[in-house]
This record gives C-alpha cells, structure tokens and sequence, in this order.
C-alpha cells in the first residue's frame, strides 16, 4: 500500500508540472499574438480600404486599447525584449490613425490612407528587424 505522503509529493510534483507546462504556454502565446494582432491589423486596413466586407478579421485579431495594455504590462512583467513591443507600437498607432480619420477625418483618398498605413507598416518592420539584429549581435 502506498504511503499517503509519497502520494502527496506525487501531487506535489504533478501540479508543479502542469503549472511549469501553462507558464510555458503562457510565455509563448504572449510572445506570438502581439505578431498575428499585428498582421490582423494590416489586413483588416487592406480590406476595410477595399470595401470589401469581412468582419471575422475584426472578430480575431480587432484589439481596443485595454488589451493592448495588458499586453504592453505583461511585455514588461515576463522582461521581452524591445522588438516585440514593436509590434504593440505598431497596432497602437495604427488604431490612433484609424480613430483621427473616423472621428475628425483625414483629407485624402483611400490610397492615400493605404499609402499612410503602408508607410506606418514599413516603418515599424525596420524597427523590428533593428532591434531583433541588435538582440541578436549582443549575444
């Protein structure tokens, strides 16, 4: 028969394992979303700039700025790097150029605001591949 406190630390050690496997699970999703939020978010302008209705992108990858701190407060607890809050930059300002021209509007064609979230997009991709090629060099 089993001795009840081998059992308890079988437990023990149980809940210590599936506790390291959602830290894990954790540490990874929080590392990936801010990439595929981002990616949403250039596609949902693409085809919102389109005219081309497809709310399911909106649904997935739509972020409002409460979330988007949670992201920027767990970027800084879990100590990522500079790079992956680019991403959050990112979606921060093209949601700060989305809400400009909904509410107050911005004078041009849809071109031009593609052109403007293109520029925004190749801007932040310099600075993310910067900053990922300076991690890189420092180690």
């Amino acid at each position: 028969m089993p001795d009840s406190r081998q059992m308890g630390r079988d437990m023990d050690a149980e809940e210590k394992s599936l506790s390291r496997y959602w830290y894990k699970s954790l540490l990874g999703a929080l590392k990936i979303i801010p990439m595929l939020l981002a990616f949403c978010e250039f596609g949902n302008t693409i085809i919102g700039l389109l005219d081309i209705p497809c709310l399911a992108l909106s649904f997935i990858g739509g972020v409002s700025f409460l979330p988007l701190v949670f992201l920027y407060l767990a970027s800084y607890v879990f100590g990522f790097c500079v790079y992956h809050r680019m991403f959050l930059h990112y979606i921060f300002i093209t949601n700060l150029v989305n809400l400009y021209d909904f509410y107050i509007g911005i004078p041009i064609c849809n071109r031009g605001i593609l052109a403007i979230h293109c520029i925004v997009l190749c801007i932040f991709l310099f600075l993310v591949l910067y900053f990922r090629n300076k991690e890189c060099c420092k180690s």
